[in-house]
């Protein structure tokens, strides 16, 4: 193991979730979840001085969970051939068309402050407020200064595992984990229907609704009627 993994994995180590957020992460809409992040400034170690924490504000965004499958994994870009060889693992292993739940996160830092006072006092304020604000979407999580993004991250998959049981129960109460003869589940194809829906009204790129289709295979089946968005506006 490099020095890379080693700093990793000491920020894992040291990173800790101190105020979950109340609520788990929504099964049908958008997660936005505030999170106070603080850690002691980096120049700590070589100072010795404590009496100073940084405290970092922001917003994880977290995208309706979405229903896949290895072979619509395999076809997103960007991933590297180890990961590719990974998912025909999947595919060979639980079937190309095995459902799974995909989970996309977005973060948006607002801003970052240092104060005059040790990590502790600092702690025992921002639990103090948010208890006392009472949002179940807030969290307050303790990190590394110098990689305080891996905390956030850790933070991230904590709220996926916690919320994945939910998630699945309320999409399989729905059948939205079944799949029809091409081996397309069925939120697929409502998403599909969204997407359509969207493109239609000009909220969305056409380009993207062609990509997904195509990730999916479908585009032949759906082409007539992606062709007819185009006719219907010249």
């Amino acid at each position: 193991m490099d020095i890379n993994d080693e700093h990793i994995r000491e920020a894992v180590e040291h990173t800790e979730v101190i105020l979950p957020p109340k609520q788990n992460l929504y099964t049908f809409g958008i997660t936005n979840i505030h999170y106070f992040l603080v850690t002691e400034p980096i120049y700590t170690e070589l100072t010795k001085d404590t009496s100073e924490t940084v405290i970092r504000e922001g917003k994880v965004v977290a995208e309706r969970p979405r229903i896949v499958t290895p072979y619509y994994l395999s076809s997103l870009e960007g991933f590297s051939a180890g990961a590719r060889q990974y998912f025909d693992y999947l595919i060979r292993t639980y079937g190309r068309h095995s459902p799974g739940l995909f989970y996309s996160y977005k973060n948006e830092p607002k801003e970052m402050n240092i104060v005059s006072n040790n990590l502790l006092a600092v702690i025992d304020k921002l639990k103090a407020e948010i208890n006392q604000r009472g949002d179940p979407l807030t969290a307050l999580i303790k990190g590394i200064d110098e990689l305080w993004d891996v905390a956030l991250i850790k933070f991230a998959f904590e709220m996926t595992s916690r919320s994945l049981g939910d998630n699945v129960n309320q999409m399989g109460s729905r059948g939205l984990f079944e799949t029809d003869s091409r081996g397309v589940p069925a939120e697929v194809r409502q998403r599909i229907e969204s997407i359509f829906h969207q493109v239609n009204r000009g909220e969305l790129d056409p380009r993207e609704l062609k990509a997904e289709l195509d990730r999916w295979g479908l585009f032949e089946e759906y082409e007539d009627r992606f062709l007819s968005l185009f006719r219907r506006k010249s």
